[in-house]
């Protein structure tokens, strides 16, 4: 049977569909654009271009001792607590020995995780956040943060450079740990600092076996955009969804791989390392490496606690069961989950976001009382 009110309604949501500004108290979900789209139920926007009262180059700590103050009040506040763990652990491992194939001692230090200065030609941000490995007499610095939160599902951006010496890896990735390696689920965004500038390693780990073979399904070496280099600027972005791992530099696809997605709950990790292994490479005496960013942008999941968190200060996750099972939001306005859909890929500027689509019902909220009642008895008359 034909129902004009339903085609009334229908019209009326399609008349709200219009991308505008939107802030993130609009947003029920945020949609991503590209060939792995998907719904989250949560954005996060992380700023370090504006904090020039922090800004300060720590010199390197000469010792190979983990315990080391922050270089900063930033990296005491409630801002930065909230939401990211610097990490202290080191690769030593039993005895005397050293974990995997490193032949050097690496060390994460909070010294190495700092606010500095953009000094750029025409620089487009006051500061940035630096991680930095250096190699030192007897020990590799490094530098490593993580999450408070885990995350089921995500499509976590960066814009950020590498620049120094070669030997070392930068990385922005997903992570769960576990006792076994084939149990480790993790997708990476890795550049090697020994490799073109124009290469950068894409992973579901884990990439190798516990005999030291490759998979290589698990891995693309990609290629990024013509004329782009990772010591310049880039926007790196890794969309995790059930069925695969996507990556994007400058919003331009780079690889895909549905091979070993990681499918449980996962806190995001930054570090900037190298141990002389066979991975980073080894790196010469008194060089030194350097991850800068500008901005961490996210739309996500947050889910169950995860009991193995690869942490040291303690501190229990944040926890939101409300997702689906498979952890992906349904746009569902029957179940009240996805009425105002927004984007943060459609924005003008990095940490905005636009509304893509209202459905009809959040519209009517939006409009004055007596226009809503107006509408109302028009579509009542129409039904008659």
């Amino acid at each position: 049977m034909f129902w004009p009110s339903r085609l009334f309604y229908i019209h009326l949501t399609v008349l709200v569909a219009a991308v505008h500004g939107s802030s993130n108290d609009e947003c029920d979900c945020y949609l991503t654009n590209g060939t792995n789209s998907a719904y989250y139920s949560r954005h996060s926007f992380y700023d370090y271009r504006n904090l020039g009262d922090y800004a300060g180059v720590p010199s390197p700590i000469q010792n190979a001792s983990r315990k080391a103050g922050v270089t900063s009040d930033y990296f005491n506040s409630d801002t930065w607590d909230d939401s990211w763990s610097i990490q202290d652990w080191s690769n030593r491992g039993k005895g005397v020995s050293l974990s995997g194939d490193a032949t050097v001692l690496m060390i994460n230090s909070p010294n190495n995780i700092y606010v500095e200065k953009n000094d750029d030609k025409d620089a487009a941000s006051d500061t940035f956040l630096t991680m930095r490995t250096m190699r030192l007499p007897g020990f590799q610095s490094a530098a490593e943060f993580e999450s408070v939160s885990t995350y089921h599902y995500v499509s976590v951006r960066m814009l950020a450079r590498v620049t120094g010496s070669a030997g070392a890896c930068m990385a922005i990735f997903t992570y769960l740990g576990g006792e076994e390696l084939a149990d480790v689920q993790e997708a990476d965004i890795e550049i090697m600092t020994r490799d073109p500038k124009n290469r950068v390693q894409y992973t579901n780990q884990p990439s190798f076996t516990e005999d030291g073979d490759d998979i290589p399904k698990a891995t693309r070496n990609g290629t990024l955009p013509k004329g782009v280099e990772w010591d310049g600027w880039v926007v790196h972005r890794l969309d995790w969804t059930p069925k695969r791992s996507t990556w994007y530099a400058n919003g331009q696809e780079v690889a895909s791989i549905e091979f070993q997605t990681p499918k449980d709950p996962a806190q995001i990790i930054l570090n900037a390392w190298s141990d002389g292994g066979s991975w980073s490479g080894n790196m010469s005496l008194n060089g030194a490496a350097y991850m800068q960013i500008q901005w961490i942008d996210m739309v996500y999941n947050v889910t169950k606690d995860h009991e193995k968190k690869r942490s040291f200060d303690g501190r229990r996750l944040e926890s939101d069961t409300k997702q689906q099972d498979d952890g992906l939001v349904r746009r569902d306005a029957r179940q009240g989950a996805c009425k105002v859909v927004c984007s943060i890929d459609e924005a003008d500027k990095a940490g905005e976001t636009k509304i893509l689509s209202k459905s009809a019902a959040s519209h009517m909220l939006d409009m004055p009382y007596w226009t809503r009642m107006i509408v109302f008895g028009f579509m009542l008359l129409v039904y008659i």
